[in-house]
């Protein structure tokens, strides 16, 4: 469980922002009129917790700023009594009123005023917040939604998570002089490590310019032997392996030429994960890809409908690693392609987001706005994710027909439930006002 003053804080922050109490006759605690007519805006830095509120004390009015605190002494245990941030403070709300504040510059007393929540809307609001992480409390009030609520929600998680996969690749544009094709070349390094190895996947791609692998594009070998070594996977000595010995001393020799140095503390994880996911078997198709040079991004933007862009993912592992998952086991019949699963995954996970991204970077072009729409088409063409949190919802009564759907719950599940941000999930909000506006008041 979240401890009780965080939550109660951020729960009077709550009330106060959307307007929920049901007391139309509020007083300060030193007994004067207060009407609320602006409760301001949400401050989410440093400073008071609303800015540019407006209100009348006893029909006068007043505007500037709003702090909330559970007890009014803990005015003084955060400091406000000597930062003159807070001389614009206008209303102190409080819980308890165990303590009379004053502003730094004037000494003037700043009215006060107590917002009471009954014990029973408390405990709801904890219970909720405190599960949320763990499983999805309010799986019951869902049923009962409409679906037109559950639509829009699910639209503005969508693209709440197309704009956080845009920044990711306008970060690695950055970092790669706006190159495409190398940007698209890490974040398909990225997509093939999945959630469980998908930043050391990243910082391999980063360790290994585009440049250099194609200067040797024509060399299946020589793509291995660099992505491998840059993966800290050649480190062994006297490991009896042809392959693995060749790999290493083409390694060597590459290292040296492009002056490559290994990054620190892959951490490859390998632990309860399926043959086919192993980061060897994974680095074998990521060099797959970019043998014979690689000019995907070019692929991606000329893409017409979900089976062309499946189409580009569609290789085939040969030699070696037709029959093996990594140096040392083998495998008399192992499958030699990505399952449909995983190359939907890619298409969600490659394509979507740097058609999307590249559409954004495009603004003000008819271009740019039809890359978008292909992202948003393909994703509402691809059958929806199949995972512990698209199962969640179903039990739930969402279901995930499409990637745009399951993308959206995935959305919701990552950022809002675990990070336990029930009050900014439109769910949680909904189902939290109609209990805050019958369980807390003002005090009169």
């Amino acid at each position: 469980m979240i401890e009780v003053p965080d939550t109660m804080e951020k729960l009077m922050q709550y009330i106060w922002h959307h307007r929920l109490w049901n007391s139309p006759h509020m007083m300060t605690v030193d007994g004067r009129r207060l009407l609320v007519i602006d409760p301001g805006k949400l401050n989410t830095d440093a400073g008071p917790d609303f800015f540019n509120a407006k209100i009348k004390i006893d029909g006068e009015l007043w505007i500037g700023n709003v702090e909330i605190h559970v007890r009014a002494s803990d005015w003084f245990r955060h400091h406000h009594d000597d930062d003159p941030a807070y001389d614009s403070v206008i209303l102190h709300v409080v819980e308890k009123d165990d303590a009379e504040v004053k502003r730094l510059s004037t000494k003037e007393t700043i009215p006060q005023v107590r917002m009471v929540c009954s014990k029973e809307f408390v405990h709801h609001y904890s219970d909720m917040v405190g599960r949320a992480d763990l499983e999805l409390p309010c799986t019951m009030e869902l049923s009962g939604l409409s679906p037109i609520y559950i639509t829009d929600w699910i639209t503005a998680l969508l693209y709440e998570r197309l704009g956080m996969k845009s920044e990711r690749v306008e970060g690695i544009l950055n970092l790669t002089a706006n190159n495409w094709e190398s940007a698209c070349y890490v974040t398909l390094a990225r997509a093939l490590g999945t959630g469980v190895n998908g930043d050391s996947f990243e910082r391999l791609a980063m360790s290994l310019p585009l440049r250099f692998i194609r200067k040797h594009s024509d060399s299946l070998l020589s793509i291995e032997s660099l992505l491998f070594g840059q993966a800290g996977l050649l480190k062994e000595e006297n490991f009896e392996n042809p392959y693995y010995t060749t790999l290493k001393r083409e390694y060597e020799f590459l290292s040296n030429k492009f002056g490559l140095q290994t990054p620190e503390s892959l951490n490859w994880k390998m632990a309860r994960m399926r043959p086919a996911s192993f980061p060897h078997r994974r680095i074998a198709i990521l060099a797959s890809y970019l043998h014979g040079g690689f000019m995907m991004m070019s692929r991606i933007l000329e893409i017409e409908n979900v089976e062309e862009a499946m189409s580009i993912f569609n290789v085939e592992l040969s030699g070696f690693w037709s029959n093996h998952y990594n140096f040392k086991s083998g495998d008399s019949n192992p499958s030699k392609r990505l399952s449909d699963w995983t190359i939907n995954s890619l298409v969600i996970n490659v394509v979507v987001p740097v058609l999307y991204s590249y559409g954004l970077y495009h603004p003000s072009s008819s271009e740019g706005e039809a890359y978008i729409e292909k992202a948003i088409d393909l994703l509402e063409s691809i059958r929806g994710e199949k995972n512990h949190i698209t199962t969640l919802f179903s039990k739930a009564g969402i279901s995930s027909k499409n990637a745009f759907t399951s993308q959206a719950l995935i959305q919701l599940r990552r950022n809002y439930c675990e990070m336990r941000k029930c009050l900014f999930c439109r769910f949680g909000h909904r189902f939290l006002a109609a209990k805050a506006i019958r369980n807390h008041r003002f005090s009169l």
